[in-house]
Order: C-alpha cells, then structure tokens, then sequence
C-alpha cells in the first residue's frame, strides 16, 4: 500500500534535484503569481486610489503582474532572488551554483527581452523589486514611478 502523504515530483530539468525534502518542499511552495509583493504592490494601488489595473494579461507580452491598458503600460514585480536584484545583491545557493547562476542570468535577459518587446508595441515599462516595497518612503518612490509612467 502506497503512502498517500508522500508527494512525488516529476522532474522536468527546469531545477536541479534538491539535496533534501525540506528544499524540496520549500521550492514547490514558491508562487510564480499573486506572490506576496504583488499583493502589496496591488493594495498600495489601490490605497491610493490607483484604478484601473488587471492583472496577468495572457495576450500582452511578458504578462505583466500589473498592467494599465487604457495608458499601455506595464509593471513587473520581481523578487530579488530570481531576477537578481541590482539593490541586494544576494547570494547564491552553495549547491547548484552553476544551475542557479544561469538560471538567474536566464531570467535577466528574458525580463529585459520582454521590456523591449513592450516598448516597440508602445507599451511603457515599470520594474519594481520585491525590496522596495519594504519601507514607506520606498513604496511612495515605486507609487511615484508608476503614477508618472501611466501620466505620460
């Protein structure tokens, strides 16, 4: 008789086999939508009484986290590990560094191929990393950025 608790993972070469269970089941917990700072990104918005947004857009490139589409223009929330965030600058794991190094490059040149790939479609672009949105005076500094791009 078969465990039924016990979660098997097919393996698909998007990430290295982890070492132990517990990475294991910390990696598969990771969202890739409705992450935490986007949540947070999305209520800052709307406490400011920011309108008009949608999320996840399957037809605009890159599907942005937010997206304004009567002003064309697109937010990214990044999480600072994944992106390789330019502000904290952190490390990477001590198993797999190899697989994560590429990994994270991988996904810089695809964040900065879909930005480009916007632009040319006359979009405008927002980055906003998962850090800034700690502290209040950081959060009114990304606000600021993403009311005078949807302005423009």
């Amino acid at each position: 008789m078969r465990n039924r608790n016990v979660k098997i993972y097919i393996r698909d070469g998007r990430s290295p086999v982890p070492i132990n269970e517990h990475v294991s089941r910390t990696m598969s917990a990771i969202q890739s939508r409705n992450t935490g700072p986007e949540l947070l990104a999305r209520k800052l918005l709307r406490v400011n009484a920011i309108k008009g947004f949608e999320t996840h857009l399957r037809y605009v490139p890159g599907r942005p986290d937010i997206a304004f589409k009567k002003t064309k223009t697109a937010v990214f929330i990044h999480g600072c590990y994944w992106h390789g965030c330019p502000y904290c600058r952190l490390q990477l794991p001590k198993t797999h560094r190899d697989f994560w190094k590429k990994k994270i490059e991988a996904n810089k040149l695809r964040d900065a191929r879909k930005n480009r790939e916007l632009r040319r479609l006359g979009w405008r672009t927002v980055t906003v990393w998962a850090c800034r949105l700690k502290t209040e005076s950081r959060k009114r500094r990304v606000l600021s950025r993403i009311r005078t791009a949807f302005r423009r």
